[in-house]
């Protein structure tokens, strides 16, 4: 069961992407210096910013949820003054939808017969 998050917190800086769980969660702790086990959805971009990694605590265990883009790329934040950005639910929705959440410019869609 998918529980609302109580926030939603994007790490500006790339992560390496074998990172898993655990791996994660350690960032979250030592570099965001925030609670992995407090219901908020922490994001995060690998250096081409053509991935993005989801993780939160729903009450009973980790979730992880990724997402590759095919062509495009996210619009990440980089000039910004702190290592943790905080993001409202609709900026979230933005950027999984592939507006850039500083310009509101969407990525273009990309329409394939079958996935290869």
């Amino acid at each position: 069961m998918f529980v609302e998050p109580v926030a939603v917190y994007l790490h500006r800086e790339p992560v390496d992407f074998r990172k898993s769980i655990n791996g994660l969660a350690v960032i979250v702790e030592a570099e965001m210096a925030m609670a992995p086990l407090s219901g908020a959805l922490y994001v995060f971009c690998n250096r081409m910013r053509d991935k993005l990694k989801l993780l939160y605590w729903d009450a009973s265990g980790f979730a992880l949820w990724y997402k590759r883009l095919e062509q495009e790329k996210f619009k990440w934040p980089r000039r910004w003054p702190d290592q943790v950005i905080e993001l409202s639910e609709q900026q979230l929705h933005w950027l999984l939808g592939g507006y850039d959440i500083t310009r509101m410019q969407p990525h273009r869609s990309l329409h394939y017969p079958h996935p290869s």
